[in-house]
């Protein structure tokens, strides 16, 4: 990610803080929760790669293509797994939105992206819609919830679920408003 270097490492921490939730998450009792957290965690750990300030790292020729590949293979798994459940089609769209930012920045490796129109204003514009959308309706309803049995472990916190959902969209609006 381009841009000054503070906001840049908040991304990386707050999307890696992210990642490894998801990655607890994926120890549920609910076989629904360790599905979506597995695709949330690989999420979280590459938005909190793709942020590192290039200032500080420059990612090699190959990183972008590589990053293009992994996420279109999550895309295609959200696809098939949106037969069963729609909240993988959210996850379509970040990891779609991820492949679009791994391309832009292989297409443009020597441009800071902001600086020059790196991207395709209406694909960037419509992303930057939905998870500008997304975020306000995550934000409205992170209400605290209760489980149905009773018990709470750490993995079926639902209001965390919905902070770490809510995060990753934010992280993702920050994102692509440097592309």
């Amino acid at each position: 990610m381009h841009g000054p270097a503070s906001p840049g490492w908040l991304l990386v921490a707050l999307c890696a803080a992210t990642g490894a939730y998801c990655l607890l998450r994926m120890r549920s009792r609910v076989e629904e929760q360790r599905r979506a957290a597995g695709g949330e965690a690989l999420m979280g750990f590459g938005m909190a790669a793709m942020a590192v300030p290039a200032v500080v790292f420059t990612p090699p020729s190959w990183a972008w293509p590589a990053y293009a590949v992994v996420f279109g293979v999550a895309a295609l798994h959200a696809l098939w797994e949106a037969r069963a459940c729609a909240h993988h089609l959210h996850h379509l769209m970040g990891t779609s939105a991820m492949v679009y930012m791994a391309v832009v920045m292989a297409a443009s490796p020597g441009q800071h992206a902001g600086h020059g129109g790196a991207g395709i204003p209406l694909v960037t514009g419509t992303l930057l819609l939905y998870f500008t959308g997304y975020v306000l309706l995550s934000g409205v309803r992170l209400m605290p919830a209760v489980a149905a049995d009773g018990s709470v472990g750490w993995g079926d916190r639902p209001e965390l679920v919905r902070a770490c959902r809510l995060s990753m969209g934010i992280a993702m609006v920050a994102m692509l408003l440097t592309l």
